[in-house]
């Protein structure tokens, strides 16, 4: 299913979410949408906001206009916000925010996405990335995590795993590359967006995480 497009409703009630969300799962919005535009709304809850992603803005807009009848019905105050997923950017924008159209605004955006990134990390206290490194024995993982922390690159070692923090998104993947060309065979290396909890035990100090990718 395409979800490119978001339809955030704002309850300012979880109970009244959840309500929501429930009418929204038992109405014929789901079968109506679906013979319309050939692919489901799908809907989600996270406190008091009812989210709902569809693949044109079309159906956001049908979804919107049976959400404000049943508000209507019931007396319910809801706001609305619909915006549109940006590839370049991958945030969710307004609809209205132009798509880049030359090689320079990719290029511009590219950099602001990661400045973002680093900016987040620094001020939440943990790194938006992590390289996870699953080696073939505890001991192989032990001697990764050694040789990186002689390097100043803090490592958080669990059995036979190895998690790297990175600020950003960019020098994930640059760690990655040469940790897949370091690591001991058979160790299987991927990036993806952090976890938090993992990193409670271990502080996180800005902008240390840029070191140690030379080599």
């Amino acid at each position: 299913m395409n979800d490119d497009w978001r339809l955030r409703i704002a309850t300012h009630d979880e109970g009244l979410a959840s309500s929501l969300a429930e009418r929204l799962d038992a109405h014929e919005i789901e079968r109506d949408l679906e013979q319309s535009f050939h692919d489901r709304v799908v809907v989600s809850v996270d406190g008091a906001d009812v989210f709902c992603y569809g693949a044109v803005r079309e159906q956001l807009d049908a979804a919107r206009r049976v959400i404000e009848k049943l508000a209507a019905d019931q007396g319910w105050q809801l706001e609305f916000e619909l915006r549109h997923w940006h590839p370049s950017a991958e945030q969710w924008e307004d609809p209205d925010t132009p798509l880049p159209d030359s090689d320079a605004d990719l290029a511009r955006e590219h950099r602001e996405r990661i400045a973002q990134e680093r900016e987040e990390s620094a001020q939440q206290g943990y790194p938006e990335y992590e390289v996870r490194v699953q080696c073939e024995s505890r001991r192989a993982a032990a001697e990764l995590a050694e040789k990186l922390r002689g390097e100043g690159i803090p490592v958080v070692h669990h059995w036979s795993h190895l998690l790297v923090g990175a600020l950003d998104e960019e020098t994930g993947k640059a760690l990655a590359q040469r940790l897949r060309a370091e690591a001991p065979a058979g160790s299987e290396v991927k990036v993806e967006e952090n976890l938090r909890a993992v990193y409670e035990e271990r502080p996180f100090r800005p902008f240390a995480y840029l070191g140690g990718l030379g080599g």
